[in-house]
């Protein structure tokens, strides 16, 4: 049996959507698509169960864990930081299912992508702080994006960025800047302990981040990598490191026939 052979059971982190009288936990289409055509994985919808999700027993018959992006902000609380403004989306039952996972999924292994909300989580996870607003700062430019206009404009490159000479998006990348989409009010602040910086816009924001020691791949992008799989090489890349990381642990799963734990 080959790695190729091994298809790795990604956990994709849901979002709770109330809607009248129910409550849906919800994913966008495009982080399955990634999980599944970028990673080579089979993905798998991780509701927001909170206090109710078994994270311990999650973690272990996982491959994969891939944190989305989101219109709602990580509740500030969690970081010591201002209460949000009224009007502000918040998501307490999300927070409460992924920052625990979060720290779990590390301790144990697990290979881990983390996209704009999911790059903003793995910072407060870890015990940094962020912006709530950015835009406002002195000297940041202009990180959201027109809510009316179609997605492809959206999601279009909107800046560039810098990344870390040796680090491992320029080792993907095969070069030092890249164009990237941008979508984002909140950003990160203080990094948290543990979290190399792997790239920064030109305005001083941390645009990516990953996990220093970690067991496997550990990675946070603020950007959306997985709208442009199909164009974008370093999408492409990513995407395929994650994959290949989570590919080895579903390896080892079959070739052990037992949960990693």
């Amino acid at each position: 049996m080959t790695e190729r052979t091994a298809v790795p059971l990604i956990g994709v982190s849901a979002c709770v959507r109330p809607d009248g009288r129910y409550v849906f936990h919800a994913v966008a289409e495009q982080y399955i698509r990634a999980a599944r055509d970028g990673a080579g994985g089979l993905p798998v919808l991780l509701p927001a169960l909170g206090g109710d999700a078994d994270i311990d027993r999650l973690v272990a018959r996982l491959d994969g864990l891939m944190l989305t992006g989101s219109p709602s902000n990580v509740e500030p609380v969690h970081y010591g930081g201002l209460p949000a403004r009224p009007g502000t989306r918040l998501d307490p039952a999300r927070d409460a299912t992924t920052l625990p996972l979060i720290r779990r999924a590390l301790a144990d292994g697990l290979p881990l992508l983390a996209l704009c909300r999911g790059h903003q989580e793995l910072n407060v996870a870890l015990g940094g702080t962020l912006h709530q607003h950015v835009h406002e700062l002195s000297g940041k430019r202009e990180h959201r994006a027109p809510a009316d206009r179609p997605n492809e404009e959206r999601y279009a490159p909107a800046h560039p960025v810098d990344l870390v000479p040796g680090g491992l998006l320029a080792r993907l990348a095969g070069t030092q800047r890249v164009e990237v989409n941008s979508l984002h009010s909140q950003a990160i602040d203080r990094s948290a302990p543990g979290l190399i910086v792997e790239a920064m816009s030109a305005d001083g924001v941390i645009e990516a981040v990953r996990v220093d020691g970690a067991r496997s791949f550990a990675l946070g992008v603020q950007w959306h990598p997985e709208w442009s799989l199909t164009t974008n090489g370093l999408s492409r890349a990513i995407f395929g490191a994650f994959g290949d990381a989570a590919r080895a642990r579903a390896l080892c799963r079959l070739t052990t026939g037992a949960d990693i734990a």
